[in-house]
């Protein structure tokens, strides 16, 4: 008797949706080929043009109609939109962050990095003593 493992099988884009869905997040078709998965305060944008699945950017909260991306200031992190409005992360916010984008991964069956499965990841690290530095001389505090 030969005992044959089972095939792999790879789930399709409609097969993740449906994941999603069953996950408890809102899936909205957007323009083009984006897809927005949203769940309480969180949202992400995924990109289907390839026939998979693929987060597009960082995930963040939502301001209005846009996804706001997490800033640490060094002293304080913010949230930050694409148009530039600024608010303050709360603890709560940054643990509904890391927890929704842990599930968006489980459910889009991608693989987590040990510095992501630590805690919420910024997408900006933006320090004082680092403003300017790519922009040849910075300014000295008296000038």
């Amino acid at each position: 008797m030969f005992f044959r493992r089972e095939r792999p099988k790879t789930p399709t884009v409609q097969d993740r949706v449906e994941t999603l869905r069953r996950n408890e997040f809102a899936v909205s078709e957007r323009s083009g080929s984006l897809i927005r998965v949203t769940r309480g305060n969180c949202a992400a944008d995924l990109d289907v043009s390839t026939g998979t699945l693929i987060v597009n950017g960082r995930a963040g909260i939502l301001v209005g109609n846009d996804i706001a991306v997490l800033v640490d200031g060094g002293y304080q992190k913010f949230f930050r939109t694409a148009k530039g409005t600024k608010k303050p992360a709360t603890a709560q916010e940054l643990v509904e962050l890391h927890d929704f984008e842990e599930d968006l991964r489980e459910c889009l069956g991608l693989s987590v990095l040990y510095n992501e499965a630590l805690g919420t990841v910024s997408t900006y690290y933006q320090y004082d003593r680092v403003q300017d530095r790519d922009r040849g001389v910075p300014k000295r505090a008296w000038e």
